[in-house]
């Protein structure tokens, strides 16, 4: 499964869901590195949908980190609002975040 395209019904939906929702991931100095990878990958598999908060980077290189790490868990990058991003990732079989339809 590739990325995901999501139309923006859906993402708005995503959205609300995520309010209340704290970061779960921080992406420090070091950046996107394999252990970073891996544990967003165990945190969408757990949850979904997530927070990721983007440390001492320009706007550039955060978009570039997330655009990378959102390819790397193969998961949609629903917003980005500062150094705050939310990504999701349907769980295969039994997704617990329902999506409306496009």
């Amino acid at each position: 499964m590739g990325p995901m395209d999501l139309t923006e019904r859906q993402r708005k939906h995503l959205r609300g869901l995520a309010h209340p929702l704290n970061p779960v991931i921080l992406v420090g100095g070091g950046g996107v590195t394999e252990g970073v990878i891996a544990e967003t990958a165990r945190a969408l598999h757990d949850h979904e949908l997530i927070k990721v908060k983007v440390r001492g980077a320009g706007r550039a290189d955060r978009d570039a980190m997330l655009e990378r790490l959102a390819a790397a868990t193969q998961s949609a990058l629903v917003t980005r609002i500062g150094h705050v991003a939310v990504l999701y990732k349907p769980r295969a079989g039994n997704p617990k975040v329902v999506i409306p339809d496009a």
